[in-house]
């Protein structure tokens, strides 16, 4: 008996020892992820979502910045330029990859800036909407809202860069060397020019975006939201909420581009100002096509891939 009950223990022994080194060797979810605060989950699960769709949406960004900076070189009566036209010209004159021209401030922009993003907002709704309570409409706008201008505030240097590498005017090698470039020719205070256009595009438009995307899914039968296609679903609210809040916060894209792409310091009023005189009220929705596409799918996606990271790591976003 003493020889059976020893050779038990030492089985028993060496199965834990097996177990062990299963697990640290990624058996199971790593023991640092797994006591990783749920903030950090969620900064890494959105910085993941953003790092996927800034790759994959990028082209349709410098779409829409060119042709907004085309304004300013236009002359009035010229023919209009549409989506298409610049799309083929880019290939044409800065090749295929040329659509990607600006990624790289695109993912130092978006892979910390959505992981703050989620991060934030999952912050927020825990602390503010405990045991699970859903919030409604007005208190969704805000949560979206407020999430949106902590990333906004955080990463605008970086979103000034990222648009004037897309605008094709400045010859940029890399981001630091922007950085240092516009510190020492413009001063620091370049890099947060169009910060106000920033927030009034950004906060309205995440803001907008929740609310559409959390009614939308409350609306979703039972039977789709616990079925293996509860991921597309999703990705069809969010389609729908992105085209909603696109349209609702163009007007403030643009002013912050044409802010963000000048050299002089404009105000907002300038640059409201000059859009309206040189190309009235139509002016306010150039480029409304591709940056459409673009926020709407980047957020579809976004948000669904995010939804599933958290799901995995056992958390309700």
């Amino acid at each position: 008996m003493l020889f059976v009950a020893a050779a038990q223990r030492g089985r028993e022994v060496k199965e834990g020892d097996m177990q062990q080194k299963q697990d640290s060797q990624g058996g199971k979810p790593s023991s640092i992820l797994g006591k990783a605060h749920p903030a950090l989950k969620a900064f890494m699960c959105g910085s993941l979502s953003g790092t996927c769709s800034t790759l994959l949406f990028q082209p349709l960004d410098l779409v829409k910045t060119r042709l907004q900076t085309l304004q300013n070189t236009m002359k009035p009566g010229a023919p209009k330029v549409g989506m298409m036209t610049v799309l083929i010209q880019v290939i044409r004159t800065e090749s295929f990859l040329g659509l990607w021209k600006g990624v790289s401030p695109s993912f130092v922009r978006c892979i910390p800036g959505v992981g703050i993003y989620f991060s934030t907002f999952y912050s927020l709704k825990q602390h503010y909407f405990q045991e699970g309570r859903a919030p409604n409409a007005g208190e969704a706008v805000l949560l979206g809202a407020g999430a949106r201008a902590v990333a906004g505030v955080c990463m605008l240097p970086v979103t000034v860069i990222k648009t004037r590498f897309e605008s094709g005017r400045y010859n940029y090698v890399s981001v630091l060397g922007a950085l240092k470039s516009v510190c020492e020719t413009e001063g620091p205070r370049a890099l947060f020019s169009g910060l106000t256009a920033t927030l009034l595009r950004d906060a309205p438009f995440s803001g907008i975006y929740v609310m559409f995307y959390s009614q939308a899914k409350r609306s979703l039968p039972p039977e789709v939201s616990s079925s293996p296609y509860a991921p597309l679903g999703n990705f069809g609210c969010g389609v729908m909420a992105g085209v909603l809040a696109s349209v609702v916060t163009q007007p403030a894209d643009v002013v912050k581009t044409h802010i963000q792409v000048s050299p002089a310091h404009w105000t907002t009023k300038d640059a409201i100002r000059y859009i309206y005189t040189e190309h009235g009220l139509r002016g306010f929705f150039r480029g409304a096509v591709p940056r459409s596409l673009r926020r709407t799918l980047m957020a579809a996606m976004a948000w669904t891939v995010y939804e599933q990271l958290m799901a995995r790591m056992g958390l309700k976003s």
